[in-house]
């Protein structure tokens, strides 16, 4: 077992089942879940497996439990080995190589997450630990800041929906917010900025923008928060500056990935 061996397996899948973008999502929401504020502990354990409680019944977690690891059930049953590789491990790879699959920035990986053995190990709730697509900048800082985030971190890791879509059946949301939703660029800053959105609701009754140029994509109320300075200012730098928005956003997604671990390595 290699890590070359790992990523090929990883890339093959992606392509395939153009399922690079829920794999982003559930690394980030199994790693996200990490605070130091008035909440503490969390970290990458992969608990969502269990589905009796805990993160795997989390709302915010819809369709990671199932679809997601669905996707990832192979790899897993073919490489995840105790004092290897964990589950958590392999969530983290998956990750980083689709989003270099998918036209990203590559992004450097290291092992040795321990993997949570029942539900119990879950953090207690999703509430003030994960980010609500409904509330606007002063929600996001009390979400990010206590996991060691900047005003700037928070713009960068923001970018990641620059892929992938929100379903109605998981999120309440519906829609994806660019044209092309499994291509990472920097799609997410320009249309932030050039696009003119108009209010809507989800069929679900979730408030969301619609493009008002018909193209069908939305943001979140949340992502519109960003044109608030001083967020706008970054906004508008990675709209023009793709290479600054990929340096930043993996600086950013490397210690959300890694919060909360101890004793990482660099290899198996």
């Amino acid at each position: 077992m290699s890590v070359e061996d790992i990523t090929a397996d990883i890339k093959a899948l992606i392509e395939e089942k153009q399922c690079g973008p829920i794999m982003i999502r559930l690394s980030w929401h199994d790693a996200g879940v990490f605070s130091s504020g008035k909440l503490t502990g969390g970290c990458p354990n992969a608990a969502m497996r269990f589905t009796d409680g805990g993160e795997g019944t989390f709302g915010a977690n819809a369709g990671l439990p199932d679809v997601a690891l669905g996707f990832l059930q192979p790899l897993t049953d073919k490489y995840v080995t105790p004092g290897i590789i964990s589950n958590a491990d392999l969530w983290t790879l998956t990750a980083n190589v689709a989003t270099e699959v998918m036209g990203g920035p590559a992004i450097p990986t290291r092992f040795g997450r321990s993997d949570a053995a029942s539900s119990e190990e879950s953090v207690e709730s999703q509430v003030g630990r994960l980010p609500d697509g409904d509330k606007g900048v002063d929600h996001l800082r009390d979400i990010f800041h206590p996991k060691g985030f900047s005003d700037r971190d928070i713009v960068a890791l923001s970018g990641a929906h620059t892929v992938g879509k929100c379903h109605s059946d998981r999120s309440g949301f519906d829609g994806a917010w660019t044209a092309d939703a499994n291509t990472f660029d920097n799609s997410y800053f320009k249309n932030i900025l050039e696009k003119e959105y108009e209010d809507e609701t989800s069929c679900k009754g979730c408030p969301q923008k619609k493009d008002k140029g018909g193209s069908g994509t939305i943001m979140l109320i949340s992502d519109l928060s960003l044109l608030e300075s001083p967020f706008k200012e970054i906004v508008e730098e990675y709209a023009a500056d793709q290479d600054a928005f990929f340096k930043d956003y993996v600086s950013a997604w490397v210690k959300l990935q890694e919060n909360g671990c101890d004793g990482l390595r660099d290899s198996l």
